[in-house]
C-alpha cells in the first residue's frame, strides 16, 4: 500500500494544517466507525487468517462424510485466491513466502472438493510443495490431519497418550502446564490419537503425489524442534512410549478412564455455540472426537459443537477473486469494541454519548464474574473479573482484553462502571507472574522445556509473560490510580526494561512486531510516570524515527519474526503507522517532524469509510506459524492516532494523560 499522491497547497505542510487535517479525518473515520456498531452496542470486525482454517473446515466435513457443496465451492474459491503467483504455494500472510504446511492443507482441501490435480493451479502448487521437501516436511498438526485421512501412518506424529489427562498439576508434563489454546486443542486431539478413526472421505481423495518419499517408506518423521538437549530427551521418550501404546490399549480400563478424563475436561468448557476455547482448531477437534466416540448426529453435544464451527463462517462484502466467503479462526467482539471505544473518544465522540455508553454497557454485561477458569489453577483464591476475547469464553478470560476494557470504562465513566472496574483491577493485579510480567491467559505459564517436545514444533505450547500484555496491564493500573512506587507497577516496569532489545525496540508477541511492542511499552512507561527522557526510552524513540519510511508511514512484515529478517518491510500500513505515532506521542514527541509526517501520511492514505486500505496482516496468533489480519485494526488505530494528535496539538498540554 502506498500513500495517495498529494500536491501541497500554500499553508499545507505546517503543523496547523496537519492538525486540521488530522481532526477532520479522525472525525470522519469515527463517524463511519460508529456506523459499524450493532444494535446492542458492540462492534465486531472480520478476523482473517491464512488458507489453513478454510482448508481445515473442508477437512472436517469430509472426515464426517458430510460435504457441504455450496459452502465448499465458495471456500475453495477463497483458498485459490490466496495462492501466491510468485512461488505457487500458500503463504502465512499477505504476500508472504511459501509455507509447506499451509500449502499441503490447501492443496489437499482443493482435491477433496474435486479440483482436478492436472489443473494449472494444482500443478504449480504440487511442484512448489515437492521442491520444498514434500508433505513429509509439514508440521505436526498437518501430519495429524493427514493421519486421520490415512495419508500417513500414525508413526508420523508424536505419541500423545490420553493418559496425559490423568497427570496431576505438579507433574512436569501435564495439561495444566500448557497454554489455554494448547489445552483446548490437545484434549480432543488425544481422543482422536487414541481411537485413530479414519475419515469417511466420500470422494476417496488422496495426496500421495505430494510426498517426495512414499509415506510408508519413511522411518524418521520426528525432529527436535528446539535443538536443545531436552528435545533429544523427548525424542528418546517418544521411542519408549510408542511400543507402550499397544500395552495401554490392552489395559482398556486405564485407556477408557483417560479418554473419559478428556471428555470430562471438554464438557464443562463446550461454551455452547461459541465452542471449546472459542477457537477453530479446538472446536473442529471436538466435533471429530465426538464422532469418534460414537455420538449420534442429533446428540446435543455433537450438534452444539458442530454449530459452533459453522458460526465461524463469514460472508463479506468483498467478493474480489472469491475472497468474499471464508472461515474465521475465532471472533473478536470484545477486543474490537474496547479498542474502537478508545478510538472514538479520541475521534471526537463524547464520554456521555449514548452510543459510547451502549458500547460500555455491552462490555459490562459480558464481564466474567461467576466462573473461575483454568487460570485459577495457579490463583485459586483470586476472584474472577476479566473479559474474554470472544462473545463467550468464560473459562478463558483474556488479560489483554481486560486491561483494554477496564481502561475504557474508567475513561468513560469511573463512577457508573465502578464495580466492573474494581473487579477488573483485582483480577489483573492477581494475574501478575513471578517475573513481573503478564501472560495472555495464565500465570507463570513458562515451563520452556515443554517447547522441546516433538508435538510442539510450532513453538507456542506455552503462554509466558510478554511486553505488550504487560504494558496494557500497567497502563490500566496506572490510569486507575496505582502509584509509580506500587510493588506491582515496579515489578512490571522492571520486566519491560529487562525485555528491551539492544536496538531500543521491544518485541511484539501479539502484534507485528517491534513497532507494536515499542508502542505498547512507551505507552505504559508514560502512564506509570517514568521520566520519558531516560536514555533507554530515548533509544526506543530513536528506533521508531529511524524506521519511518520515505512516505511518512511505518510498516513491518510478518517475516520480522525470523531474526535474520527482522527489519523487513514491504509497505507502510495504516495500523503500524498509528502504533508508531501513538508511541512517539506517549514519549513526548507530539511536535516532532516525524510525527507530523506520519500524520500527513495517514490523512492522505487511501481510506474507504472507517477503514484505511490495508491488505497486510499486522497481528499474530503464533509467530512464524499463524498470522492474523484484524480488519478493524485499519479502522480504529489510525482514527485513534489522528484524533489524539489533533487533541494534543489543540490542547494546553502535549502530555498524553491516558494509559492507552
Amino acid at each position: 500500500m502506498t500513500a495517495q499522491i498529494h500536491t501541497l497547497r500554500p499553508g499545507e505542510g505546517s503543523p496547523q494544517h496537519a492538525t486540521m487535517m488530522a481532526a477532520q479525518t479522525a472525525q470522519d473515520a469515527a463517524r463511519h466507525l460508529l456506523g459499524q456498531q450493532r444494535d446492542d452496542g458492540h462492534i465486531v470486525f472480520e478476523l482473517e487468517a491464512d488458507a489453513t482454517i478454510p482448508s481445515e473446515y473442508i477437512f472436517l466435513n469430509h472426515f464426517l462424510g458430510e460435504p457441504e457443496p455450496e459452502i465448499e465451492i465458495r471456500l475453495a474459491a477463497h483458498i485459490r485466491s490466496l495462492q501466491c503467483e510468485r512461488h505457487g504455494g500458500w503463504p502465512l500472510f499477505h504476500d508472504g513466502g511459501f509455507n509447506i504446511s499451509a500449502s499441503v492443507k490447501a492443496y489437499y482441501a482443493l482435491k477433496l472438493v474435486g479440483d482436478d490435480p492436472t489443473a494449472a493451479h494444482m500443478v504449480r502448487a504440487r511442484d512448489a510443495i515437492l521442491a520444498h521437501g514434500g508433505a513429509e516436511t509439514a508440521n505436526v498438526f498437518t501430519r495429524y490431519a493427514l493421519a486421520l485421512f490415512g495419508q500417513v501412518p500414525w508413526t508420523a506424529v508424536p505419541v500423545m497418550p490420553t493418559e496425559l489427562m490423568l497427570m496431576p498439576r505438579w507433574f512436569p508434563i501435564s495439561m495444566w502446564n500448557f497454554a489455554y489454546w494448547s489445552r483446548t486443542v490437545i484434549a480432543p486431539l488425544l481422543i482422536l490419537a487414541a481411537l485413530k478413526p479414519v475419515a469417511r472421505n466420500p470422494r476417496g481423495a488422496d495426496c500421495r503425489e505430494l510426498f517426495v518419499t512414499p509415506p510408508e517408506q519413511i522411518r524418521k518423521w520426528l525432529t527436535n524442534p528446539t535443538g536443545k538437549w531436552w528435545g533429544e530427551f523427548f525424542l528418546g521418550l517418544d521411542k519408549v512410549l510408542r511400543p507402550m501404546e499397544a500395552r495401554l490399549l490392552s489395559r482398556w480400563s486405564l485407556r477408557k478412564r483417560s479418554i473419559q478424563a478428556a471428555v470430562d475436561f471438554i464438557d464443562p468448557r463446550l461454551n455452547d455455540t461459541d465452542g471449546l476455547g472459542a477457537i477453530f482448531p479446538a472446536m473442529a477437534n471436538t466435533v471429530m472426537a465426538f464422532d469418534a466416540l460414537g455420538y449420534d448426529r442429533d446428540h446435543p453435544k455433537f450438534t452444539t459443537a458442530r454449530d459452533a464451527v459453522r458460526n465461524l463462517l463469514i460472508e463479506t462484502k468483498d467478493e474480489t477473486d472469491g475472497r468474499g466467503y471464508y472461515c474465521q479462526p475465532c471472533v473478536s467482539p470484545v477486543w474490537d469494541t474496547a479498542l474502537a471505544g478508545h478510538a472514538l473518544l479520541e475521534g471526537g465522540v463524547g464520554e456521555d454519548d449514548a452510543r459510547m455508553q451502549a458500547a460500555c454497557d455491552w462490555l459490562v454485561d459480558n464481564q466474567i464474574t461467576d466462573v473461575k477458569g483454568d487460570w485459577a489453577i495457579n490463583a485459586p483464591d483470586l476472584e474472577p473479573g476479566g473479559w474474554a476475547f470472544q462473545y463467550r469464553n468464560d473459562h478463558y478470560p483474556d488479560v489483554d482484553d481486560t486491561a483494554a476494557v477496564g481502561a475504557l470504562l474508567h475513561r468513560v465513566d469511573p463512577e457508573r462502571y465502578a464495580d466492573s472496574i474494581r473487579r477488573a483491577v483485582i483480577w489483573i493485579d492477581g494475574m501478575q507472574s513471578k517475573n513481573g510480567g503478564w501472560g495472555a491467559f495464565d500465570i507463570d505459564n513458562n515451563a520452556d522445556f515443554l517447547n522441546s517436545i516433538p508435538f510442539a514444533d510450532h513453538g507456542a505450547l506455552l503462554d509466558p509473560p510478554t511486553v505488550d500484555v504487560t504494558a496494557r496491564c500497567l497502563s490500566f493500573l496506572a490510569q486507575v490510580g496505582y502509584p509509580r512506587d506500587h510493588r506491582v507497577i515496579k515489578r512490571g516496569v522492571k520486566f519491560i526494561r529487562s525485555e528491551q532489545e539492544t536496538d531500543g525496540s521491544w518485541f511484539g508477541r501479539w502484534g507485528t512486531n517491534y513497532i507494536y511492542g515499542t508502542w505498547s511499552a512507551l505507552s505504559a512507561l508514560n502512564a506509570v510516570g517514568e521520566d520519558m527522557q531516560q536514555p533507554y526510552i530515548r533509544r526506543a524513540v530513536a528506533w521508531l524515527k529511524v524506521h519511518q519510511r520515505e512516505d511518512g508511514g511505518w510498516g513491518e512484515d510478518g517475516a520480522t519474526y525470523w531474526q535474520e529478517r527482522r527489519y523487513e518491510c514491504k509497505s507502510s500500513t495504516a495500523s503500524q503507522t498509528a502504533w508508531a505515532l501513538l508511541g512517539l506521542m506517549a514519549a513526548g514527541e507530539v511536535e516532532d517532524g516525524a510525527v507530523q509526517r506520519g500524520v500527513e501520511h495517514l490523512t492522505v492514505a487511501k481510506r474507504d469509510g472507517a477503514r484505511w486500505e490495508e491488505p497486510w496482516f499486522t497481528a499474530v496468533g503464533f509467530p512464524r506459524v499463524f498470522y492474523l489480519r484484524y480488519h478493524g485494526y485499519s479502522a480504529y488505530f489510525p482514527t485513534w492516532a489522528l484524533g489524539r494528535y489533533a487533541n494534543l496539538m489543540r490542547g494546553n498540554s502535549r502530555k498524553v494523560q491516558w494509559g492507552l
